[in-house]
């Protein structure tokens, strides 16, 4: 499954505006859960039917609509019908390879992010495609499956924790994107565990699984480099827009979040340096491994260069050789070959070569 790059085939052709859903349909119903709020009241629901999410397109209250599926283009549709969302908008949305980005519209502002986690037993980073379009007096969200990090953030609208009920959509759509910001630095953070321990094991023993490791490692620190690069693009712009949808008391808020986001965006390039030293480590142990060998194999070989030299000679079919019929010439060879390699070897270890 390509994970950096996705097929868009299924787009090609089409005329700008359409809806043709890029992605994996990783669930089999669209689901709607909204969170209509004010300081004093809140409700919860589950529509069942499209139209009757319309009554929450201009009410005094802050209402929160959260969309379960993207697969479904038709439903997308009639949101869109019923919300005046631009087709454009639309098209983007459905097309979950789309990069993270801000873009502002006549009634509305558009965000599109990603949410990662960790798959504990693929061992992998997963993302999945958040689309945010904020109102008014409304936010919708559009996910690609159930299950996500916001749990939080509705706790605190249930419970009136913090400013968040006092406030009006823009602060709504902040705290989503901070807890977005929030599980960056939490998946950093549990993959950065992971990369540290790797060090020591690298400094004890050089071994292929460690290699696959390092590899492994360095292919999720770039994934999540590949989002959160353009996420802290699209946080920075957000304070600079100056748009009827972000109020002024907002943007000391989003200041913040840059200051998180650039903390995560420096975090992933601190590991990718780690990563890319562990390799060279790895490299330069298994290189001084080798090179230990080839030591003691060119110091074993030139032991035996003189020591073949002299049986070269005396092994010779010549009649007439030097003490070749002396009764000990035999162990008085041997034991001229066993000093000159003891004399070698007293001198490779004074020289520090053995």
């Amino acid at each position: 499954m390509a994970r950096f790059f996705r097929n868009r085939e299924a787009g090609k052709g089409f005329a700008p505006g359409s809806l043709i859903f890029i992605g994996n349909k990783k669930i089999e119903k669209i689901r709607i859960r909204v969170i209509d709020f004010t300081t004093d009241e809140l409700k919860e629901t589950e529509p069942q039917d499209l139209p009757g999410i319309g009554k929450y397109k201009e009410p005094a209250s802050v209402s929160w609509i959260n969309i379960d599926g993207l697969h479904d283009t038709q439903k997308i549709e009639e949101i869109g019908k019923i919300f005046d969302l631009h087709p454009l908008l639309l098209e983007d949305m459905v097309n979950t390879t789309q990069r993270p980005k801000v873009e502002e519209y006549d009634n509305c502002l558009f965000i599109v992010m990603k949410m990662l986690r960790y798959d504990e037993e693929k061992e992998m980073i997963l993302s999945e495609q958040i689309s945010i379009v904020l109102g008014k007096n409304y936010l919708l969200t559009f996910q690609e499956r159930v299950g996500d990090v916001f749990e939080p953030v509705r706790e605190r609208i249930r419970k009136q924790k913090g400013r968040i009920r006092k406030n009006g959509c823009d602060y709504l759509a902040y705290a989503i994107l901070d807890t977005l910001v929030d599980n960056y630095m939490y998946l950093i953070t549990h993959i950065g565990d992971r990369i540290e321990e790797l060090e020591d094991n690298i400094l004890k023993a050089s071994s292929e699984e460690t290699l696959e490791k390092i590899s492994k490692y360095k292919r999720e620190i770039s994934y999540i480099r590949k989002t959160i690069r353009p996420t802290r693009e699209l946080i920075t712009s957000l304070p600079k827009l100056e748009s009827e949808f972000l109020k002024n008391s907002i943007v000391p808020f989003l200041k913040d979040l840059l200051d998180l986001i650039t903390q995560v965006s420096e975090a992933v390039e601190t590991y990718r340096e780690i990563l890319a030293d562990q390799l060279n480590i790895y490299n330069s142990n298994v290189s001084n491994k080798m090179n230990d060998v080839m030591k003691v194999l060119t110091i074993f070989a030139a032991i035996f260069i003189p020591l073949t030299f002299l049986a070269g000679i005396y092994g010779t079919n010549f009649e007439y050789l030097p003490e070749l019929h002396f009764r000990y010439s035999y162990y008085i060879f041997l034991g001229i070959m066993l000093l000159i390699a003891g004399g070698m070897v007293r001198f490779f270890r004074k020289k520090g070569w053995l």
